[in-house]
């Protein structure tokens, strides 16, 4: 009779891609309850249930685990976007879905937000950098369904783009900060109703313009 393996043999058994799925997971977790400053390595590997040299093995230090994960939770935001804009051809329905997805993203504890997008790390130029490049990206996606529906240029429409990307963020976070009192569907609502009679304002194209 073959005894089955233990059980951390069979951890050790993960492929690669795996095993960072788990780290990253238990970095979240870590980061998220202590903070980053006081979080060590140590902390990370032990929550993993791994040793520290094989955490290393996959994250040189904890600055790189941080900027690994941000990079993930970034293009989390950024999906969470570009699905909301393709969930429906009404534009005031995409205004909807991408203000309500952002908010819900924001509220949802496990998303990372607060760790990533409302850190102190954020000072970090390297995590700055991959912030500043899921805004743009951001910016772009609200862009493009812009420029296919209205007469505006390129360069217009991602000035948009940022311009409506950076409300809804600001908005999202004064409302998670402050601890609101307002719901989120109320809030949601609220900014939706300020950012589509501003977009509403622009001649619309086509077959696909909606009012």
């Amino acid at each position: 009779m073959t005894t089955p393996p233990h059980r951390s043999d069979q951890r050790l058994r993960l492929p690669r891609d795996a095993r960072r799925v788990t780290l990253l997971e238990a970095a979240l977790a870590a980061f998220s309850q202590n903070g980053y400053h006081a979080t060590s390595m140590d902390d990370i590997a032990e929550r993993a249930g791994v040793s520290k040299p094989v955490l290393y093995q996959h994250f040189d230090s904890k600055l790189d685990l941080y900027l690994a994960l941000a990079a993930r939770v970034a293009d989390d935001v950024v999906a969470t976007i570009t699905s909301a804009l393709d969930s429906t051809p009404d534009n005031g329905a995409r205004i909807a879905a991408c203000v309500r997805a952002y908010f819900e993203f924001v509220d949802r504890p496990a998303s990372g937000y607060r760790l990533v997008f409302a850190s102190d790390m954020g000072a970090d130029p390297a995590v700055a950098t991959v912030l500043d490049d899921a805004r743009g990206r951001c910016a772009e996606a609200v862009g493009r369904v812009l420029r296919d529906q209205t007469a505006l240029g390129w360069t217009e429409c991602v000035l948009l783009g940022t311009t409506l990307v950076g409300m809804v963020q600001s908005a999202a976070r004064q409302w998670f900060e402050d601890g609101s009192t307002i719901p989120l569907a109320e809030a949601a609502d609220l900014v939706t109703m300020l950012l589509w009679r501003g977009i509403a304002q622009y001649p619309q194209v086509g077959d696909r313009a909606t009012s």
